[in-house]
């Protein structure tokens, strides 16, 4: 089993950038596949980012691509969200999850673990 700590959450300004890190414990986090999702209030956890074993494949939300980043540093057991021009829409409780395969790496039934997540909040 492997254990996630997010870290990095605050509160920005629009356009602002954060990077979010999620710490692994226990297994080694080379052996997962990774992602982010985000809640926002009254809304269902959504994907965010995928990453690979390796991470020589990624993948985004539709909402995000081409302005947040997934990478990851299986030596430190860490995996990284950069989060650039961010905007009121991506206030959230951002969570870190692992999973053992890549089919369904873009839903949230797909996982096996979870953080307990890390609070964004963009103003504008």
């Amino acid at each position: 089993q492997v254990q996630l700590v997010e870290s990095g959450g605050g509160l920005v300004q629009a356009g602002d950038s954060l990077r979010l890190s999620c710490a692994a414990s226990g297994r080694a986090l080379s052996s997962y596949v990774s992602g982010w999702f985000r809640q926002a209030p009254g809304k269902e956890r959504e994907f965010v980012a995928g990453i690979n074993w390796t991470g020589g494949a990624t993948y985004y939300g539709d909402s995000v691509k081409g302005r947040f980043t997934i990478s990851r540093d299986n030596a430190k057991n860490t995996v990284y969200l950069q989060m650039n021009s961010l905007k009121p829409e991506d206030t959230a409780v951002y969570y870190c999850a692992a999973k053992s395969g890549l089919r369904g790496v873009t839903t949230v039934r797909g996982y096996d673990y979870w953080g307990l997540g890390t609070q964004v909040t963009v103003s504008s």
